[in-house]
């Protein structure tokens, strides 16, 4: 008799798949039906517009295409003119060392504010108010304000002298050998708060024992951060890291704002090489060609990181 019973079917729960293979996909399928449904214009935009739009991009890149795109081909013609341009040269090296200095002194900056508000000091909230607003101001009104602040005739230069350092000089933005690190000023101005409010709350996700356990070990506060803590954070480094990236790729109106990629041709990044050519002097297959080096350039940073990150994960979760 008990064995007969154990031999029977169990139903499925109420509201479960169903037994049968054919029934779960089904099931599988109807499940949050509705939310899938409202994913569609996502993906929609997202086959059609981006995914469209950077094919089309690649495609025209390979002709002669001026004022409006013709299928022209020329080969790799664009992509030898490219690499021949003293222009395209220069903000190649502008946004590698705007982009190298960003990443190592937004991480540092942003951490040690987030350290020092992490130590429940007295107007926290208005501190953090305070490092955080630049982010809410444009880069347009950000690099309007540093070229002011900049300016040597009325900012940091004529107050420094205007106590008596007569000799004193600080003008980056007149100086072509500088110039890009003006622009950097700026931009670590605004971006360190962000970074400064995510890694504030990686901290804050830390368990209190922890600290508690490195105190009575007598590991000092630093060692502290750097073995224990700082480990802990690495997803939060990770998404800070992606964030800071994006913006480093398509640093545009700051420079436009600033210098205007001047002195000469001094403070030039990949963007504005793109937005002239594509609209200032009516080249588009100079321009395309100068915006899939850009795509390839990320997707070369981007693809490896993502098979670390996610390749990592499901070896951990087959494993």
């Amino acid at each position: 008799m008990e064995s007969n019973i154990a031999d029977k079917a169990v139903p499925a729960a109420p509201g479960g798949p169903p037994p049968d293979w054919l029934g779960r996909q089904w099931w599988g399928l109807r499940r949050n039906l509705v939310a899938k449904i409202a994913t569609l214009p996502m993906v929609f935009t997202a086959l059609v517009v981006f995914l469209g739009g950077t094919l089309w991009s690649i495609f025209y890149s390979f002709t002669k295409s001026k004022s409006l795109p013709v299928e022209k081909f020329v080969g790799f013609a664009q992509y030898e003119r490219l690499f021949n341009t003293k222009r395209w040269i220069v903000s190649l090296e502008n946004i590698a060392i705007f982009g190298i200095c960003s990443l190592v002194f937004s991480l540092v900056i942003g951490f040690l504010l987030a350290a020092l508000l992490d130590q429940k000091i007295r107007f926290e909230n208005t501190f953090r108010t305070i490092f955080l607003y630049p982010f809410a101001l444009s880069f347009i009104i950000t690099g309007l304000v540093w070229q002011w602040i900049l300016n040597p005739e009325f900012g940091i230069q004529q107050v420094v002298r205007s106590f008596g350092f007569e000799e004193f000089v600080f003008n980056p933005l007149r100086d072509p050998e500088i110039v890009i690190y003006g622009v950097l000023i700026a931009g670590l101005w605004q971006g360190s708060g962000l970074v400064m409010v995510l890694m504030l709350a990686g901290l804050r996700g830390i368990e209190e024992d922890i600290w508690k356990a490195a105190r009575v070990d007598g590991i000092p506060a630093w060692k502290t951060y750097l073995i224990i803590v700082i480990p802990m954070m690495r997803p939060v480094f990770v998404t800070t890291l992606v964030l800071i990236a994006a913006g480093i790729v398509k640093v545009f109106d700051l420079v436009v704002a600033q210098t205007a990629g001047g002195p000469g041709i001094a403070s030039e990044v990949p963007a504005k090489y793109v937005y002239d050519y594509l609209f200032a002097r009516g080249n588009l297959g100079q321009g395309l060609a100068a915006s899939t080096v850009m795509l390839l350039s990320v997707l070369v940073v981007l693809i490896p990181w993502m098979y670390l990150e996610f390749g990592s994960r499901r070896q951990q979760k087959h494993g």
